[in-house]
């Protein structure tokens, strides 16, 4: 993990320089066995812990693989781009935060343009390998170290496709809490593809040569707005999209942007 992964309870830096004004995280391991976590989900449901403790430990397996083969996905992908630029200038001057960061491609793409970004991920591996100078560390998307109010956005690209839809519901809830009034948060998931339709889920055992544990749920954009909206998030626009040959996995995608009710 990132020497800025391992900051505990202080405010952290953007890529080293000084702190964040007004911003304190507090970044920490989670456990290897469930048995204790820094903060506690709120809402996601009695099986949970086992949930995450599988997930991450899939994601720690494959965190180099997943930086080599995705970290410059950005390159071949001209709407994200596109979503990303605006979210840009929507976000003004406060800070961003990339929640489910992976190796993070899109805090450095933000970051680049402007946006004071900070990332998180659950897989403190992942953190690890993050190719970027934006501040990075381990977290749990539905309890955030992060202050209520605290930033003016949030991008979500491709990991609450992991939750169940009671998981989904206290991750939309944790997204509003942290949010500004007004505040505008960016979330993208798989609809579909040629093997698994819209609400159907898939699931991995092994992948690049490890052995993992994952399900990868294909959502439905419209009920997906509505648990949104019932978290206080309201639909802004909605962009859905065909899959870019030869550069990622071919399914259909679709990008919420949503604000915070005021």
């Amino acid at each position: 993990m990132s020497s800025a992964a391992r900051a505990s309870d202080a405010s952290v830096a953007e890529g080293g320089a000084a702190p964040i004004p007004g911003l304190h995280l507090r970044f920490g391991e989670l456990s290897m066995s469930g048995a204790t976590m820094p903060w506690r989900a709120r809402g996601a449901g009695p099986n949970y812990a086992g949930w995450m403790i599988g997930t991450r430990h899939s994601y720690d397996r494959v965190a180099d693989r997943y930086a080599d083969e995705l970290g410059d996905e950005l390159r071949g992908k001209p709407l994200d781009r596109g979503l990303l630029e605006v979210f840009a200038e929507l976000a003004g001057g406060g800070v961003v935060a990339d929640v489910g960061c992976g190796p993070g491609h899109v805090a450095a793409y933000l970051a680049a343009r402007g946006v004071r970004m900070i990332g998180m991920d659950l897989s403190p591996a992942m953190c690890g390998v993050a190719r970027t100078s934006v501040a990075v560390g381990a977290a749990d998307m539905t309890a955030l170290p992060v202050r209520a109010q605290s930033l003016v956005g949030l991008v979500c690209l491709y990991a609450v496709i992991h939750l169940d839809r009671q998981q989904r519901a206290a991750a939309y809830a944790e997204f509003a809490r942290v949010l500004r009034p007004g505040g505008h948060a960016l979330i993208a998931f798989h609809t579909s593809d040629t093997d698994f339709p819209v609400g159907a889920a898939k699931t991995l055992t092994d992948w690049w040569g490890h052995q993992v544990d994952l399900t990868f749920r294909y959502l439905d954009p419209s009920a997906e707005s509505e648990a949104l909206a019932t978290a206080g998030l309201v639909p802004v626009a909605r962009l859905d999209r065909a899959p870019h040959p030869d550069i990622e996995h071919p399914s259909r995608r679709s990008y919420l942007l949503v604000r915070r009710r005021p």
